[in-house]
């Protein structure tokens, strides 16, 4: 399916830091997970599924809800990481809607800034996860 070593990296290391989120982590950061993998997954099949005019659109639409869920989590749990992943979401989402709206062509500043992005948000969830297992680690003793 991939004709290049990125990608593969990069799904690996989205799964890697899900799983780490899932075992290690609190119910914040749990959900947060969860919602990562959902937006993955469905913009995969975006991808692979959707007509080329309709990918942008929907796109957008995923990033929406990745956004909304983390001002939902962020509502419910108060925490330094939902924050940090709010912002990045929402400028995942103007890029997203910035390419949309000038209808630009998917370039190559587009998919860096959406790739380091993306590494800003499982940042995140990872930096919440590494807290939220030192401060059980931390209750525990």
């Amino acid at each position: 399916m991939y004709t290049s070593l990125a990608p593969i990296i990069g799904w690996t290391v989205l799964v890697a830091i899900l799983v780490v989120a899932f075992l290690k982590g609190g119910l914040a950061e749990r959900f947060g997970a969860l919602l990562v993998l959902i937006s993955a997954a469905v913009a995969m099949a975006i991808h692979v599924l959707a007509p080329r005019d309709l990918q942008p659109t929907l796109l957008l639409m995923d990033e929406a809800f990745l956004a909304l869920g983390f001002l939902l989590l962020a509502l419910r749990y108060t925490s330094v990481w939902l924050g940090g992943a709010m912002i990045l979401q929402a400028v995942q989402f103007s890029l997203h809607a910035y390419y949309l709206v000038g209808e630009l062509p998917r370039n190559r500043t587009y998919a860096i800034i959406n790739n380091v992005d993306t590494i800003g948000v499982l940042a995140c969830i990872l930096v919440g996860t590494l807290l939220a297992w030192r401060k059980r680690t931390r209750a525990a003793k």
